[in-house]
């Protein structure tokens, strides 16, 4: 490009004019400086980056992108079973029967949420994870709180998260009245809303 072997653009200056994407440029930047690739953990333009990098024939930096790239152009997780930890809470109904906490009778599950480090989150739960209400895809390195399940099966859920050796080592739960009654048939019972919580760690 400075050599003259490659015809170059100046501006009036005498300036050379490199049209390319000055955005990613700050990365290119960044690893000619520090010889590391480092990115935001939303960063989801991995396969213009290798483009980026592959234009200046950085071969150090087409070499990091390759290996980290995925086919959705995000970053793949680090290999093997990794320490972390996941939680997994749900809301749900139940309602009090005439004779008190003796005759409670559980409702339903509204939703099973998911949080924690997005790898882990699709290691663990795979498919029957739904990440329509993430808006950032791509890097997995980073936390989320917008997961839920496809299910509502909280015993599935704990199957599936000690089939990768993560142990449950926390859970909490709260409650709140309504204060309305509950469908028919159930008259006099008082409809409870409750949200339980549990954390689940490997090793």
């Amino acid at each position: 490009m400075f050599t003259g072997k490659k015809p170059s653009i100046k501006d009036s200056r005498g300036r050379f004019f490199i049209d390319r994407d000055g955005q990613l440029f700050r990365y290119i930047l960044d690893y000619l400086r520090n010889s590391r690739l480092i990115l935001p953990e939303s960063f989801t333009e991995g396969e213009r980056l290798k483009l980026e990098a592959e234009y200046f024939q950085i071969a150090g930096l087409v070499g990091t992108i390759e290996k980290q790239l995925r086919p959705d152009l995000g970053f793949t997780p680090p290999a093997g079973a990794v320490d972390g930890s996941i939680t997994v809470g749900y809301r749900g109904t139940f309602a009090y029967g005439r004779d008190g906490l003796a005759d409670v009778k559980f409702r339903k599950i509204n939703r099973i949420l998911v949080s924690g480090k997005v790898y882990l989150c699709k290691e663990v739960f795979k498919d029957t994870l739904n990440d329509s209400r993430d808006p950032e895809r791509g890097h997995t390195e980073r936390y989320t709180a917008r997961y839920f399940l496809k299910h509502t099966y909280l015993e599935l859920a704990f199957d599936m998260l000690y089939g990768c050796k993560f142990r449950l080592v926390s859970s909490c739960a709260s409650s709140a009245n309504s204060g309305s009654s509950t469908t028919r048939g159930d008259d006099d019972d008082h409809r409870w809303s409750h949200y339980n919580e549990f954390i689940f760690q490997r090793p």
